[in-house]
C-alpha cells in the first residue's frame, strides 16, 4: 500500500519541498494531504487515515510542542515528525521525550529530507545528531511521555479551558472517568491540583517562553 502523509505546514513552498522529498523517499508512491493549521490538520484526521504525520512547530495557532500534543492527543497511531527551522540539541531532545518519531531540521537539503524519510516509513526514527554534551533529562518532560493517550486527551481539554463534562462529552466517556483520568495525571505529573498539572504541562510543551517553536 502506498504511505499518505499529512504535511502540516503553512508555508506552500516548505509543504511542496517535503512532498517532493517523501516523493523521492518512497519511489513516487506516496501521497500527501497538506494541512495549515493545527485545526485544519485535526479535520483532515476526523476524516482519513495516514501513514505519517509532518508538523511544522510554527503555526499560527500553536505554540511550541501543544500542536503536537493536540494530534498525539487526538488518537492517532500513526508517527508524528517534528519539521522545524529551530536547531538545538534541548529541542531536538524535547521531541524526542514527548514521543516524536523524528525531528527534520528545515535547512536540511532534499536528498537529506529524503533520507530521513526513508528511515521513517521503514519504522524508524531520526533524529539530527547532537552538537555537544549529552543534556540531562527534564523531568517535566518524561512525566509528561509518561501519560496514556486518554490522560493526554484530558490534560489538553483542560488547557483549553474546558470543564470535566465538556471533557467527558468530547471523548465518549463519564465525567467520573474523566476525574479517575485526573487522579492518575497528578500522580504521574507530581502535582497536587490542576493549576500545578497544567503548569508541568505548559513546561513540558515549551508553553512557558523557555522553550523555542
Amino acid at each position: 500500500m502506498a504511505p499518505k502523509a499529512l504535511i502540516v505546514d503553512d508555508h506552500p513552498l516548505f509543504r511542496d519541498a517535503l512532498e517532493t522529498a517523501l516523493s523521492l523517499a518512497s519511489g513516487a508512491t506516496a501521497f500527501a494531504v497538506h494541512a495549515g493549521s493545527i485545526k485544519q490538520a485535526q479535520e483532515r484526521l476526523e476524516e482519513e487515515t495516514f501513514h505519517l504525520i509532518l508538523l511544522d512547530l510554527n503555526l499560527a495557532d500553536a505554540e511550541g510542542f501543544y500542536g503536537f500534543a493536540r494530534l498525539q492527543s487526538s488518537g492517532v497511531s500513526c508517527p508524528i515528525v517534528v519539521v522545524s527551522a529551530t536547531e538545538s540539541d534541548a529541542v531536538f531532545e524535547q521531541a524526542k521525550t514527548l514521543g516524536a518519531a523524528g525531528y527534520l531540521p528545515k535547512s536540511l537539503a532534499l536528498d537529506e529530507l529524503a533520507a530521513a524519510l526513508v528511515t521513517v516509513l521503514d519504522g524508524g526514527q531520526w533524529f539530527p545528531e547532537p552538537s555537544g554534551t549529552a543534556l540531562e533529562s527534564d523531568e517535566d518532560m518524561e512525566r509528561v511521555a509518561s501519560l496514556t493517550p486518554a490522560q493526554r486527551r484530558v490534560i489538553s481539554g483542560l488547557s483549553d479551558g474546558l470543564l470535566n463534562k465538556q471533557i467527558a462529552y468530547e471523548m465518549g466517556i463519564s465525567e467520573a472517568t474523566v476525574k479517575a483520568h485526573m487522579t492518575a495525571i497528578f500522580r504521574k505529573l507530581g502535582a497536587n491540583n490542576r493549576t500545578q498539572a497544567l503548569l508541568i504541562y505548559k513546561s513540558a510543551l515549551g508553553l512557558d517562553g523557555h522553550s523555542a517553536a
